[in-house]
């Protein structure tokens, strides 16, 4: 989700809105010569302003489209899934300036949340909300905690759809000189999907699955923990603690060892948030294959 649509949006649905505006107040030119007789730039801000303008305001204030386009929250949401954002869940913004006009609700633990990358806010991210501003996360041997108290977490078990799995990994170009095949992605897919450990866990009013893999520890690498967590250091990953200042939110992947999330460049600032993910209305599964429609559903 590396492209926000309003750049182009905006401008072009007020820039005809302008055109719009004068003809109907002043130069009046399809009114005197008539529909197909006025300048070709009249003719455009008639025939696409109206529809510009309503996908504006539904893009902006009710529900956004966005396509996942990693396997950071596997196995909530897979590569391929088109999701709807509800975006008036944390507060009614602006488009481009994303000022806050109107409070309609707060976040709430659990939440999957798209926000502007803190470090570049030209991209878009989803991530799980794990830390709410004012609390102290912390991480034991794979169990969260929130203020102290631990986040019922169990193992279960769970089989991964095998079409799913292959598209763990994309295939194309990995480096200078290396291609992945669509075989060889399958079968690294597969591969890691072997040595994958699914958790349930329940934050709040959400119940959700977290993949881990086995024997391996993300967190030890995560530099924004090594900043603020000297246990990261100490003990390889296993234990970890930060406090969410006041303003921001944590987040991670529920893909948790393989998910560049808040553990790696830190909090989110309340003004980056940009909507609630509900449902999953299609998956497009990569190259040239036809949507499914087998995921539709809520997102948990």
């Amino acid at each position: 989700m590396d492209f926000d649509f309003n750049l182009i949006l905006v401008p072009l649905t007020i820039g005809l809105g302008i055109v719009w505006l004068l003809d109907k107040l002043a130069l009046k030119q399809r009114k005197t010569r008539g529909r197909g007789q006025e300048s070709l730039l009249v003719r455009w801000a008639y025939d696409f302003f109206p529809v510009l303008a309503v996908v504006l305001i539904v893009r902006s204030f009710l529900i956004e489209p966005f396509n996942i386009p990693s396997s950071s929250m596997v196995p909530t949401l897979y590569t391929g899934d088109f999701i709807a954002v509800n975006k008036y869940a944390y507060g009614v913004r602006l488009p481009l300036t994303y000022n806050k006009v109107l409070d309609t609700g707060e976040p709430e633990h659990g939440d999957v949340v798209v926000f502007r990358y803190p470090e570049n806010p030209s991209i878009y991210y989803i991530k799980r909300l794990i830390g709410l501003p004012g609390d102290t996360v912390s991480y034991n041997q794979g169990t969260i905690s929130i203020n102290d108290v631990p986040v019922e977490t169990t193992p279960v078990d769970f089989s991964a759809n095998a079409e799913l799995t292959s598209q763990l990994y994309l295939p194309g170009q990995v480096g200078p000189g290396q291609v992945l095949t669509e075989e060889s992605a399958a079968a690294m897919g597969q591969e890691e999907e072997d040595a994958a450990q699914y958790f349930q866990e329940t934050q709040g009013k959400n119940t959700h699955l977290v993949r881990y893999l086995n024997g391996m520890n993300s967190s030890q690498y995560a530099p924004f923990l090594q900043q603020q967590s000297p246990e990261v250091v100490s003990s390889e990953g296993t234990e970890w603690r930060i406090k969410v200042p006041e303003g921001h939110y944590f987040v991670m992947g529920d893909n948790r060892d393989r998910s560049a999330d808040g553990r790696f460049w830190g909090f989110v600032p309340d003004e980056n948030l940009a909507g609630k993910a509900v449902y999953i209305w299609m998956h497009k599964p990569p190259g040239l294959n036809l949507p499914t429609f087998e995921r539709n559903g809520t997102i948990d």
